[in-house]
């Protein structure tokens, strides 16, 4: 399998490493996947590399590859578990913008989404 031809689908995180004095580029599907550089282009270049290196590995060791988040299906629902006092302030607080709770609970998450 020669995968360094192959169309690059996993996404990449880069963040500045002042103790590296560089960047640090990860793939975040791929446990162990990272690669430095001097500047975000050149981590983001190592990394590709290094995920080359990766995935031939794993398919040479009969480990299983993940699929890229991004083509992975899923539902748009998950369920989730609160303190029952942070249900109920949430509740309240969709109440007073005139919001469902689950229209107000995807507004807060798209607006921390949107951070990152």
């Amino acid at each position: 399998m020669h995968i360094k031809n192959r169309q690059f689908h996993y996404r990449i995180v880069i963040r500045y490493s002042k103790e590296d004095e560089g960047y640090i580029a990860v793939v975040p599907e791929l446990r162990g996947c990272s690669a430095w550089g001097k500047t975000e282009l050149e981590a983001m270049e190592a990394v590709k590399e290094a995920t080359s290196a990766w995935l031939e590995s794993a398919k040479a060791n009969g480990i299983e590859i993940p699929n890229p988040i991004d083509e992975q299906p899923v539902s748009g629902r998950y369920a989730l578990r609160m303190p029952p006092e942070l249900h109920r302030d949430l509740v309240f607080q969709a109440k007073v913008e005139g919001l469902s709770l689950n229209q107000l609970i995807v507004h807060k998450l798209s607006r921390i989404g949107a951070m990152q």
